[in-house]
């Protein structure tokens, strides 16, 4: 299984961007996704998750801004960016939990 992903750039503080990840495989429908965040000289951090059955769980920081969704029949995962902040500024991993896979990563940078 591949998992790329693609979407990020540079966008000015309060806009909106949509992350995608494509994933390689047939039992896409099966596995629990999520989107992770490394800034610059920080940890990895959740960003959000949904399971296969559709659950989704966000991070604090992003809970009414950024939302989580999945397309089974195209195998995509994607992520709705909205009001975006500068501490929003990171490499977006997409994710796969069983078993652990990560995609390449996508840059977002918000400028202020």
């Amino acid at each position: 299984v591949q998992l790329q992903a693609s979407g990020g750039g540079l966008v000015q503080a309060g806009g909106s961007l949509r992350l995608s990840c494509i994933v390689s495989g047939s039992t896409f429908t099966n596995y629990d996704m999520g989107w992770y965040r490394q800034a610059s000289g920080k940890q990895r951090e959740l960003v959000a998750a949904i399971s296969s059955g559709g659950s989704t769980d966000y991070a604090d920081s992003v809970k009414g801004r950024f939302t989580i969704s999945r397309d089974n029949a195209k195998k995509m995962l994607y992520l709705q960016m909205n009001s975006v902040k500068a501490e929003d500024t990171a490499v977006y991993y997409c994710h796969r939990y069983v078993p652990p896979t990560w995609g390449q990563g996508t840059q977002v940078t918000v400028s202020s």
